[in-house]
């Protein structure tokens, strides 16, 4: 499609598929559902999202097929792949990580030393290995590597954990972190050479930067006494001054307030003890700072 909108690719399948898309959604895209197409166009910005198998992104990015990408560090480092990290998206967060059966303890890395270790992700591991001067033998497997201990293929895997459900299913413990992972905006280098989809990149850079500060945030209202407004502020970790009202009460004030998200259960029982009251917690869809 060579109509001269920006190209992003996102995981066709995958624990990444939903919440890139649910970003994309955040920016204000407006773009119909993708079922079984291969590539489909926002209706409001220039923007063609191609559908490709995770492991495929980085190289239809290097190679310029797509102009930016939506993928795991874990697969952009695996695949040596020569693109540039524009942004870290704050989802899809793993560990590569060593696990080992559960009647079995690795108490130290260098006791991996001799053994054989199972892996979809040779390159991350090898990494890790050589950083820590350990010679074990690493067992490339392309499907379930939690399999490969309790038919003796290996002593020990090394695969991607989230939950840990997965482990415990196969009769496994996770031991050492091998490599920490977190979905990524990715661009090709070359994209600097075109400046009128360097110009689309920047528009939808401020797009996701205004999602991404907007999940970390959440807007405080609430009503307190005047006569203790200055306790209730001290209490508020405001990401810029509060915003007071007057209300028809002449001895109450409205307080409004931007807060990181994670703050508020810390400090609302401060809050009551200082007297506020109606205290509400609103989601912010979006927020330009």
């Amino acid at each position: 499609m060579l109509n001269g909108n920006l190209k992003l690719a996102v995981q066709k399948k995958g624990r990444l598929t939903d919440k890139s898309l649910q970003l994309l959604k955040n920016c204000g895209l407006d773009f119909e559902d993708y079922s079984d197409r291969l590539i489909i166009s926002a209706r409001n910005f220039e923007l063609d999202i191609l559908f490709l198998r995770d492991d495929d992104i980085p190289e239809y990015v290097n190679d310029g097929v797509a102009d930016i990408g939506i993928v795991g560090e874990d697969v952009i480092y695996e695949k040596k792949a020569d693109v540039e990290i524009v942004r870290k998206l704050g989802f899809g967060r793993c560990n590569l990580s060593l696990a080992v059966p559960e009647g079995r303890e690795l108490k130290s890395i260098s006791e991996l030393n001799g053994l054989r270790v199972a892996t979809s992700f040779p390159v991350l591991l090898k990494n890790f290995l050589d950083k820590n001067k350990i010679q074990a033998s690493i067992i490339e497997i392309s499907g379930s590597v939690e399999i490969t201990p309790s038919l003796g293929v290996a002593d020990v895997i090394c695969d991607l954990v989230s939950t840990g459900n997965t482990l415990k299913l196969n009769k496994l413990k996770k031991s050492f972190d091998v490599f920490s992972s977190e979905a990524a905006l990715i661009t090709s280098k070359n994209l600097k050479e075109n400046i009128e989809k360097l110009a689309i990149l920047e528009q939808l850079l401020v797009r996701i930067d205004s999602a991404l500060s907007a999940k970390k945030s959440k807007y405080l209202m609430m009503n307190a006494p005047k006569s203790n407004l200055e306790k209730v502020e001290s209490i508020v970790p405001s990401l810029s001054s509060p915003t007071i009202l007057s209300l028809a009460d002449e001895s109450m004030v409205a307080v409004h307030a931007v807060i990181p998200s994670d703050k508020f259960w810390e400090i609302y029982k401060d809050l009551k003890d200082a007297g506020a009251s109606g205290i509400l917690l609103l989601p912010i869809e979006n927020m330009i700072v």
